[in-house]
């Protein structure tokens, strides 16, 4: 597959975005599943990451074990 997305210096932004789609659904045709995924440089938010940011808290230790020897009983 030989792609050139710019065979130009200078493309208009509809022209550029309209050959990169086509190019997308061609690859996801012959892959089955899509690749990659074009958005907006000037998105406020990521669709993944740190969609939960700030929505969660740690309450107690995050490293000691979450039961005692006592607790496990024969699985220990």
């Amino acid at each position: 597959m030989n792609y050139d997305l710019m065979p130009m210096k200078t493309k208009t932004i509809p022209a550029f975005k309209a050959r990169c789609l086509a190019i997308m659904d061609e690859v996801q045709a012959k892959r089955g599943k899509p690749l990659a995924k074009l958005v907006p440089v000037d998105q406020e938010k990521d669709d993944i990451y740190g969609f939960f940011k700030g929505e969660a808290t740690i309450k107690d230790d995050v490293v000691a074990p979450a039961f005692t020897p006592e607790e496990w009983g024969d699985l220990y």
